[in-house]
């Protein structure tokens, strides 16, 4: 199966940097099944430097099995319900430190960025929070979190995003 990273820069052996964004799924190096979302998430990047450098999408291989394989600790959200909610939720308040080697889910994109702050601050229930990400589409993302499982990732191909 091909896996699909967006970003400012070639990245043909993934690592784990130290950030202090708050992300999904936590600390980790992320990608998606979904070419078209690799390359969206790519020009976000761009459009937030000022010296606007060139989107790029980095294409990788991997073995599918390796998402169901005993060895590596994966958790995967089916669909985007209280549990993924919370997870995220977690995630992004810093609160949630996983153990987890894979995580595959739907991804809160910038476009959902305001669902999840109304809920973060109490507004919304998290049964309103939950329906209004359902009239999105959710793309999904696969993010890896320790190096070990990085390596089974096998770099295919970059481009530059048109």
């Amino acid at each position: 199966m091909n896996l699909y990273h967006g970003g400012l820069n070639v990245v043909e052996f993934p690592v784990i940097q130290d950030s202090q964004r708050l992300l999904d799924f936590g600390k980790g190096f992320y990608t998606t099944r979904n070419r078209d979302q690799s390359e969206k998430w790519a020009i976000i990047k761009q459009n937030r430097e000022d010296n606007k450098p060139k989107p790029i999408v980095t294409v990788y291989k991997i073995d599918e099995d390796i998402l169901k394989n005993e060895t590596f600790n994966v958790k995967m959200f089916a669909k985007a319900d209280e549990q993924w909610l919370d997870f995220i939720f977690s995630n992004r308040m810093g609160l949630n430190v996983h153990t987890f080697d894979i995580v595959i889910g739907a991804v809160a994109n910038d476009t959902l960025y305001s669902t999840l702050v109304l809920y973060e601050s109490g507004v919304l229930s998290k049964i309103e929070t939950i329906r209004r990400l359902k009239t999105h589409k959710l793309f999904d993302q696969i993010s890896f979190h320790n190096q070990t499982v990085l390596k089974k990732l096998q770099f295919i191909e970059s481009y530059v995003v048109k």
